[in-house]
């Protein structure tokens, strides 16, 4: 953890831009920090000269005891995430240890949270650029979305939309992830596992 706790957080959801995606299941990260914002009061709105659009806003208590939070989303496709996130972590001085992806994890199941800090990109696109762009040591919020049914093919099985049975308690567990974000944010890492690692 850095030493400067008056230090912003970046918190990015990985997705793809276009309405087309939007239900997608490795859209899971974009439905959760819209939720975000949708707490904080705020709108999205284009980041300056990075590729993503950004909410900035505070986390937690009301005032300067709250946590200053920028929350993102890369416009660019998934696998040329890395980019537009550092392009933001270097514009508003961001320790890369107080950036958090959230993202959609095949190798859980559906709906099961884990919350850490570094490790592999477990091939996920959205990871491989971050890491590649800058390091590991970065959190991740891995929102279990399950292995693809029969032969299915990893790739359409992330692009195609949450399932009618998984749309049920979808709106949960993406409250669940916002609310562990927070949780991260504000009370620290071991906290969140402790809270919401299921």
């Amino acid at each position: 953890m850095t030493s400067d706790a008056s230090a912003p957080w970046l918190v990015v959801g990985l997705g793809n831009p276009g309405p087309e995606y939007a239900m997608n299941r490795h859209n899971v990260g974009f439905m959760v920090v819209d939720l975000l914002a949708e707490r904080m009061g705020g709108r999205f709105k284009r980041a300056g000269k990075a590729q993503a659009q950004v909410v900035e806003g505070r986390i937690g208590p009301p005032g300067p005891a709250g946590r200053r939070v920028v929350l993102a989303k890369p416009m660019s496709y998934m696998n040329l995430s890395g980019g537009p996130v550092t392009a933001l972590r270097d514009f508003y001085k961001v320790p890369t240890e107080h950036v958090v992806a959230v993202h959609d994890e095949l190798d859980i199941d559906y709906g099961t949270l884990r919350l850490k800090l570094g490790g592999g990109d477990n091939g996920h696109n959205g990871l491989k650029s971050m890491t590649k762009a800058m390091g590991p040591g970065y959190h991740r919020a891995r929102f279990g979305i399950g292995r693809p049914p029969g032969r299915m093919q990893v790739a359409d099985f992330v692009l195609k939309d949450f399932s009618s049975a998984e749309r049920k308690e979808l709106d949960y567990f993406v409250d669940r992830t916002a609310d562990a974000v927070e949780c991260l944010v504000t009370e620290g890492l071991e906290r969140a596992q402790g809270s919401y690692n299921s």
